[in-house]
């Protein structure tokens, strides 16, 4: 999918995206809530299955909540399985300290590709995208959306400039534009003109579309890791 950076924000455009016709918040909102209600039933199984697995094979949680930025700048925990060691801050520190070539990458994007703090598990669950299940619940408490942009951390909103209010006018969804397009094989300009793109056109017909793509997106593993 071609996307070029948006046009500069314009406050008329955002306004719009912020007042958002009620029946298609009110669809949205039902769409969210029976598919992710839809995904609990069917994942059941597989979801205890990991949570053995994770418990018998690396101590601490089994879950992580990061804070992360949603709907009009409001903060919520944004929940994931842990697919890190528990001391996760101290083996990249010494990681970035060790290796020249590592630090850089960290510093383009703050992603790694070989990333010493995933466990074994922790690498199949990114591979395949379980690790973001968890996020059905974030969906069931309406903070976030099936799809949206990814949520991002409080310290990457300069990074979207003047686009962080296009970026505000939706719910973060567990599934969106940047995950069907390359997700982190795409720069970080590429997401943000992904997300403001999004923010800006989004409709039901979009975002079913986004759902189909999300499928062979996720069984081909392109940019996860």
């Amino acid at each position: 999918m071609s996307v070029t950076p948006p046009a500069p924000f314009e406050t008329s455009v955002s306004s719009r995206a912020l007042r958002a016709a009620p029946l298609d918040a009110f669809l949205t909102r039902a769409c969210d809530i029976a598919i992710a209600a839809g995904i609990v039933i069917v994942l059941l199984p597989l979801l205890i299955i990991i949570l053995v697995a994770m418990k018998l094979t690396s101590p601490g949680p089994v879950l992580f909540a990061h804070r992360r930025v949603g709907r009009h700048g409001q903060t919520f925990p944004c929940h994931k399985f842990r697919s890190m060691v528990v001391n996760s801050a101290e083996v990249l520190e010494k990681h970035l300290a060790e290796n020249p070539a590592a630090l850089a990458e960290w510093q383009l994007d703050q992603k790694l590709r070989n990333d010493p703090r995933v466990t074994p598990i922790g690498r199949l669950l990114r591979r395949s995208s379980l690790d973001e299940v968890p996020q059905i619940f974030n969906v069931l408490r309406g903070e976030m959306s099936i799809v949206g942009p990814r949520p991002i951390v409080e310290n990457e909103m300069i990074r979207y400039r003047q686009y962080i209010v296009d970026y505000m006018s939706v719910k973060p969804g567990i599934t969106g534009l940047w995950q069907i397009s390359g997700r982190n094989n795409t720069t970080y300009r590429r997401r943000v003109a992904l997300d403001t793109a999004y923010a800006r056109s989004r409709s039901i017909h979009l975002d079913l579309a986004i759902m189909v793509r999300t499928v062979l997106a996720v069984l081909s593993g392109s940019g996860c890791y």
